[in-house]
């Protein structure tokens, strides 16, 4: 009895290696939001960079507040979408709701800021993307990310 117990426990701690990734530079996460790749920070102003935090931590997004706008990847197009409307202000030029639009895409960032001692020229980001198309079923993805000031 006792060897097979052994046998049992060993096999449940022996660690066991994820399945191979399919497509590696896919992006796994809901609906047609993807990842904009590495981003620098803007000639002036500051930039929200906002990964999503399905699990994959990919950045899914950069606001910045001059020029306004903010860059999504949308069914595999990066894009760039001017901001139409903002909420009242929360901090680094930045509104707690903001619209931006382009072509058939309005995508709506709604943020809270909150600044940190140990963050200097910055803050930190707790927020969704929604993204509304017609004809299309509106997706709202969650992320959180870091202010960052040039």
């Amino acid at each position: 009895m006792i060897p097979m117990l052994l046998a049992f426990v060993a096999q449940a701690t022996t660690p066991v290696a994820p399945p191979p990734a399919t497509n590696a530079g896919a992006n796994p996460g809901p609906g047609p939001l993807g990842a904009i790749g590495k981003q620098a920070l803007p000639a002036r102003g500051c930039a929200a960079y906002l990964w999503n935090v399905d699990g994959n931590r990919q950045l899914v997004a950069m606001a910045s507040a001059d020029p306004a706008q903010i860059r999504l990847t949308i069914d595999g197009k990066s894009t760039d979408y001017a901001l139409a409307t903002q909420s009242p202000a929360v901090g680094f030029g930045f509104g707690g709701v903001s619209v931006y639009r382009g072509g058939d895409v309005t995508a709506t960032l709604d943020m809270t800021v909150a600044t940190r001692a140990d963050i200097s020229a910055g803050a930190t980001v707790s927020a969704t993307v929604r993204i509304d198309r017609p004809g299309r079923d509106t997706v709202v993805v969650p992320v959180g990310g870091l202010i960052g000031c040039v």
